[in-house]
């Protein structure tokens, strides 16, 4: 069985799981998690992104979801084009968006289980204790819209869920939250 994993929930950890995979693990990691969070994508869709299926002009990625086999078209917003064009200025040569530089990787991206074992590494630090996994980012994506008041069917849209139950249980939208909607909204 699959360990669960938790949304991030405020911007300051957002920030600091940046920081710490910085320092740590590298630019790639730091990268890969902010890109992450801004393109809704699962880690295995994420790491096989290659730099010929960016167009930067139209700030779109279209791909096929390897999971759900369904189309998606990515938009591509500054945050992430900047750090592209960062990451193809810095090795030009590079295939993959995600290109690990050693011997040992064949000139890959890393696998889904060592950014795996990294996230979770970074999340069970003291200062944040959070349950951090691949699927870290969209949640923390999907959670943040919630958040600043995104309708949960748009949000189920983007994260290309089936039905805003399965998004509500996956953005970690719970029970006591629902029941404190009773107390918040006396009419």
């Amino acid at each position: 069985m699959m360990n669960t994993v938790e949304a991030v929930k405020s911007e300051h950890d957002i920030n600091l799981i940046e920081d710490l995979l910085k320092k740590y693990h590298g630019q790639l990691y730091a990268d890969l998690w902010k890109i992450g969070l801004n393109v809704n994508l699962r880690i295995s869709d994420l790491l096989k992104t290659e730099y010929a299926d960016l167009d930067l002009v139209k700030r779109e990625y279209i791909l096929k979801e390897s999971k759900t086999g369904k189309s998606k078209v990515i938009r591509l917003n500054k945050t992430v084009i900047n750090i592209i064009k960062r990451r193809r200025k810095d090795s030009p040569d590079d295939v993959y968006l995600f290109q690990v530089h050693s011997n040992r990787s064949n000139n890959k991206p890393p696998s889904r289980e060592h950014v795996a074992r990294i996230l979770k590494g970074i999340g069970s630090m003291r200062r944040l204790n959070i349950k951090l996994g691949t699927h870290s980012m969209r949640k923390t994506k999907g959670f943040m819209m919630h958040k600043s008041g995104v309708a949960i069917e748009l949000i189920c849209k983007a994260l290309n869920h089936s039905n805003p139950s399965v998004t509500m249980s996956y953005i970690g939208i719970t029970q006591d939250e629902v029941l404190q909607t009773y107390d918040d909204y006396e009419l």
